[in-house]
């Protein structure tokens, strides 16, 4: 036997309304939070994955070519006759 209770179906519907509130003040602040954090990045004026990727390569090709002209440069010094003091 089941009986109705108005106290109880007023506690229910008040809860089901709360849980649905508390949802949308969370997608909400959700939003909010990710349109400051979009915000404090575009500010700190960071470079894009494939930037850094272009910059990067072109160190790398900087540093080998260094490295062979070091190399050029010791044998050039090693085939010159030293200087007579």
């Amino acid at each position: 036997m089941q009986t109705s209770n108005k106290f109880f179906d007023d506690l229910s519907r008040l809860a089901t309304g709360a849980v649905g509130a508390a949802h949308s003040v969370k997608t909400e602040m959700e939003e909010h939070f990710r349109a400051w954090l979009d915000r404090q990045l575009a500010q700190l004026d960071l470079v894009t994955r494939e930037e850094f990727e272009v910059v990067r390569d072109m160190a790398e090709a900087a540093r080998r070519e260094n490295e062979d002209l070091r190399a050029e440069i010791e044998a050039l010094k090693a085939k010159k006759p030293a200087k007579k003091a």
